[in-house]
């Protein structure tokens, strides 16, 4: 017989402090990390240009593939890109035409390196050489949509006052490998290239990050911790610095801050490993993390493979399969996608350096056949992958999809009805705090899936424009509590912000299902007049899922509770609205949520997707947002409520 297990968070907060671990910075002197760092000079991460037969063993379809892709660009015209690109930020908000022409210089140059460390025949050195110089000659590495905004900047970059964000980190990776690879070559046609790539990569991002400290680098002044930008720029400026420092003490000390860096990611993060920017952004968190350690041990014999044991390291690796609702559809809470991308290599790699059967098999399903793309970002995770692909083709390919997941420091409970499949009900619901990275308002939010499709939805991010991370942010509406599956109460939707958090979070389990308990009444202002709103959400294993709000409020002006839905609904008789869903194979089945017919009345609207931020929308669920709205007929200073979902 299954025990029972009750979690309870009590009001004062979280129920785990820890002391700081500093699992990375925290295990070697700075003369012992010189001891264990293999120098510059003798770095053989992967086999030199030189080293043919070595080369010979790297997967061939995967070179052929970058070559047949490299080849449509040998005569490609490398494009400046315009101060009024930069400009459209702040004009207009948009930030995708100055980031498509960036990210597109990259992924030539890089695709164009691996077709030449595969035909080794000088062919793309002078589109490569192109290639740099262009890069180099850009004011900023980075992104407009990361310069500070302030009127000195108003758009465009300072350029005598460097700093790194995502994007300037990732460009030293790409110029890093191209001179570790190609270095020779280069410098037969002439010294200057190389000396170029390192004065532009010090004064652009290795001078920058010694001695400036970075918003990212720590928490920020309302205490919240480092989100993935830490552990994803440390892992590009440790790739940069191990392969271009040619000073090995300088190299060394460079490593020792990073280490420093990415434990102010890791001393903080919850021991539950629960990634609050969600699956999405798990790949360049945890995943980033990985990255990190992955790359030390390459650059130190295995002297941090002692990482691979610790238990929140495995834990942040296995959120991505925790995570997991079926094939296409991740827990999408907040900013994260609800069909996000796996970068399979990694995630395999990952789950074998951890000794994880379940993560390697997870990562082997995502396998697909080789394209020539060399991905958007994280480009050295393109070499590991090139010696690994006997192994990764003929790996066990599944997915473990748990029975139950409970993240006791995220809050964040994960229900279905048969362990290993996507068949039948499955119910996620989140309790944490309004300050959590790439927030939504949704203290109290869930959602059910059907047979592995949506049913009530989190609706994610849309496209991101100036707007979404400004003042304006909860101007926008899928970041509001009113369009997550949540009560307006009094005219008062959910706040930002670190005070506004769940309450009394009691989670309970049982052979049955799982019963997620919790007071959402402080994540509403104190003007909404609430006294305490304890949200019940009851998932009856293969039966249904029951909401039960108790409401106890100090004025009772009107009570509204929201439903999101990517299928049509509508009022069948009062006490019952019916979700038109759709199965896989195209077939209806509709599913009926009842209410009491004497405290609401039902109304359905279709959301109008018309902003710029709506486009991302679309993209990921089509025109097809849908809110149902439950209007109180007559609000009491004490009242219950029930929402029950289940098939017809």
């Amino acid at each position: 017989m299954r025990k029972k297990i009750v979690v309870i968070f009590l009001l004062f907060g979280l129920s785990i402090s820890l002391e700081a671990q500093n699992l990375l910075s925290g295990k070697f002197s700075k003369e012992a990390l010189s001891r264990v760092l293999i120098s510059q000079a003798n770095w053989t991460p992967f086999p030199k240009l030189t080293d043919r037969t070595d080369w010979a063993k790297a997967d061939q379809e995967m070179m052929k593939a970058s070559l047949k892709a490299a080849e449509t660009y040998v005569d490609y015209t490398w494009p400046s890109i315009p101060a009024t690109k930069s400009l459209l930020i702040e004009r207009t908000g948009d930030r995708d035409e100055y980031q498509t022409i960036s990210f597109k210089k990259r992924e030539v140059l890089g695709t164009l390196l691996l077709a030449e460390i595969y035909e080794n025949k000088g062919r793309f050195i002078d589109p490569i050489i192109n290639g740099v110089w262009s890069i180099c000659e850009e004011s900023f590495w980075g992104v407009p949509a990361h310069l500070p905004r302030s009127k000195e900047y108003s758009g465009l970059m300072d350029v005598s006052q460097p700093f790194v964000d995502l994007f300037s980190a990732e460009t030293a990776t790409y110029l890093a490998w191209v001179d570790y690879f190609l270095g020779e070559k280069l410098d037969a046609v002439s010294p200057q290239i190389r000396k170029r790539i390192y004065y532009e990569t010090n004064n652009r991002v290795f001078q920058p990050l010694m001695t400036k400290r970075h918003g990212w680098m720590g928490k920020n002044a309302d205490g919240r911790r480092p989100n993935n930008w830490n552990p994803w720029i440390c892992s590009n400026w440790l790739n940069a610095v191990l392969l271009l420092e040619k000073d090995d003490q300088k190299r060394t000390e460079t490593v020792g801050k990073i280490l420093s860096v990415l434990d102010e990611f890791l001393n903080p993060h919850p021991l539950d490993g629960g990634c609050d920017e969600g699956p999405g952004y798990w790949g360049a968190a945890a995943a980033s993390l990985y990255d990190n350690v992955s790359m030390l041990n390459l650059a130190s014999s295995n002297a941090f493979g002692y990482v691979y044991s610790d238990e929140k390291f495995r834990n942040m690796g296995k959120f991505i399969y925790r995570a997991q609702i079926s094939e296409k559809y991740f827990l999408n809470f907040a900013d994260a996608d609800p069909q996000p991308g796996m970068a399979a290599s990694m995630i395999y790699r990952y789950g074998k350096d951890m000794n994880d059967p379940d993560m390697m098999r997870f990562g082997a399903f995502y396998r697909k056949p080789e394209d020539g793309s060399v991905g958007r970002f994280h480009y050295f995770r393109n070499f590991y992958a090139l010696f690994m692909q006997d192994e990764f083709r003929n790996a066990a390919k599944g997915f473990p999809l748990p029975l139950e997941v409970w993240l006791p420091d995220l809050e964040v409970v994960i229900a279905r009805d048969v362990q290993g499949s996507t068949k039948g009900f499955f119910m996620a619901a989140k309790g944490g705090n309004n300050d959590e990275s790439h927030n939504h308002n949704d203290i109290g939010n869930f959602v059910v899936y059907y047979d592995g499709l949506p049913l009530l939805i989190d609706v994610g991010r849309g496209t991101y424009t100036r707007k979404t991370f400004s003042d304006k942010r909860y101007d926008i509406w899928y970041n509001c509590s009113d369009y997550h599956n949540l009560p307006t109460i009094n005219g008062k939707n959910q706040l930002p912000g670190a005070k506004y958090k769940a309450n009394s979070v009691i989670y309970n389990t049982s052979k049955s299902g799982v019963k997620f308990a919790l007071d959402i009444a402080k994540s509403y202002p104190a003007d909404a007049g609430i006294q305490s709103w304890k949200r019940t959400i009851t998932y009856n294993r293969g039966k249904n899922v029951v909401i039960e709000d108790e409401a106890k409020l100090q004025r009772s002006e009107s009570i509204m509770q929201h439903l999101m839905t990517c299928y049509p609904a509508e009022v069948i008789k009062p006490g019952e609205v019916a979700i038109h869903y759709k199965l896989e194979n195209g077939s209806s089945k509709d599913f009926i949520i009842n209410y009491n017919a004497s405290q609401f009345k039902a109304s359905v609207e279709k959301i109008k997707l018309e902003s710029p931020e709506d486009k991302g929308i679309i993209q990921k669920w089509g025109d097809n947002i849908y809110r149902i709205n439950l209007q109180s007929i007559s609000p009491k200073l004490k009242d219950k409520f029930i929402l029950k979902i289940a098939s017809k």
